[in-house]
């Protein structure tokens, strides 16, 4: 997170203390009307041009960052591994394995592993499966056919 000083672009796009706009204004004076309120500048997004900034007290920034640490290590990546030629009870049960993954926050890597000619039939797999997961999570990759396994990545919703 960049804050204050360590914001080297000319002007921002400023936003208030309770959410308002406040327009585009140089980085001198946005750094004076938070020195002015006893706030912090800190700098949203880098990738617009003007960099959006808003005014934010230290401990909502604190906090923000705290949250958005957790929000990093939450997402987790766990494979699941199937077979193309499946019962429908093991299908259910690595279905439910997934659901609960997905509903605790973390990714979801289902892998196929094929022997022969497989293919079509672990494409068609992981389609049904990401179709019957699609409330909870949402595809994140294209279904990837490579050498002896076909994979897809869902993330939770």
């Amino acid at each position: 997170m960049i804050k204050n000083e360590k914001i080297k672009a000319s002007e921002v796009q400023l936003t208030g203390i309770s959410g308002e706009d406040l327009g585009i204004i140089a980085t001198s004076e946005a750094l004076a009307i938070a020195k002015k309120l006893k706030v912090d500048l800190v700098c949203k997004s880098l990738m617009s041009s003007p960099p959006h900034c808003q005014l934010i007290g230290a401990a909502a920034a604190r906090q923000e960052a705290q949250q958005a640490r957790k929000r990093e290590q939450r997402l987790k990546l766990k494979e699941i591994r199937l077979t193309p030629k499946i019962e429908q009870h093991d299908y259910e049960t690595k279905k439910q394995q997934a659901e609960r993954l997905l509903k605790a926050g973390h990714s979801v890597w289902l892998v196929v592993r094929i022997q022969g000619k497989e293919g079509l039939q672990a494409k068609e797999l992981l389609e049904e499966l990401t179709k019957d997961l699609s409330s909870v999570g949402r595809r994140k990759t294209g279904i990837q056919l490579s050498g002896k396994q076909a994979a897809v990545q869902v993330d939770p919703v």
